[in-house]
């Protein structure tokens, strides 16, 4: 764009006998410039910023929202709470072909919709959750659930001589949710109960106890997700979780590749 510009300078007579003293008097005429064959500036880099939703081939945005207390536990394996219709776009994205639920209520049917569209299968482990009563302590809790036990048959462990209150983290089910869960066929696979937390906790748990982890670490990462929620008698339940009938597990696995 150019800007044309006229200066006249004009001086009074005195001015012109006597320089000093004098005023200066100046106008200046601007002339329009159509701007219509004008290019528009280049493009900066805040142009090209990435938008904060993600755009389908079909042009319509999609508002990735993960489920509840997402993560990824390993290679093909991810982790949440109960999945609703405003996490289906987010699921769509990690291309699974298996999701293991662990709660014992039938599945709702939106989300039967949503895997029959998108060819997931799901295996189903209902283990029934359980709450511990406001004002008791984990270790109140656990005492209540020996007394418990021991008054109507106890529950033990196979790895342990004793009995123990795991009354809602039913041993068998784990280990056939375990077999699903090992079985790459079924990558990539979503864990889930209803928060997240304590029966996906211990499932998770059990795989880390075939994945060598030290019990120092599997807590660690069980408490992270259980936060001031955490039972003792879901770590002791990982704890004495008996891994010797399972041979192997998938070369997938991160801590596979030696």
């Amino acid at each position: 764009m150019k800007l044309i510009e006229k200066t006249t300078n004009k001086f009074t007579k005195a001015e012109e006998e006597e320089d000093d003293g004098s005023e200066v008097f100046q106008s200046i005429e601007v002339a329009k410039v159509d701007q219509s064959n004008v290019s528009p500036p280049p493009p900066s880099a805040d142009d090209f910023a990435t938008p904060l939703v993600e755009v389908s081939a079909a042009g319509d945005e999609l508002n990735l929202i993960p489920p509840l207390n997402f993560a990824m536990v390993d290679n093909g394996i991810f982790r949440s709470g109960f999945p609703d219709v405003s996490n289906f776009s987010f699921l769509k994205t990690l291309g699974l072909r298996s999701i293991i639920s662990l709660c014992p209520e039938a599945y709702p049917e939106n989300n039967m919709q949503f895997l029959k569209s998108n060819g997931i299968k799901l295996f189903q482990f209902g283990i029934k959750g359980y709450k511990c009563p406001p004002g008791l302590e984990n270790e109140v809790w656990l005492h209540l659930w020996n007394s418990k036990c021991q008054k109507e048959g106890s529950y033990t462990n196979t790895n342990s001589k004793t009995s123990e209150p795991f009354v809602n983290i039913p041993d068998h089910k784990i280990r056939e949710a375990l077999k699903v869960l090992l079985d790459e066929k079924n990558h990539p696979l979503l864990i889930h109960c209803n928060r997240g937390k304590h029966r996906t906790g211990c499932l998770v748990g059990c795989m880390r106890k075939l994945q060598k982890w030290c019990l120092t670490s599997i807590f660690d990462e069980y408490q992270r997700f259980a936060a001031a929620k955490a039972r003792v008698s879901d770590q002791r339940f990982m704890e004495l979780f008996d891994v010797s009938s399972f041979k192997q597990i998938p070369m997938s696995f991160s801590c596979s590749s030696s």
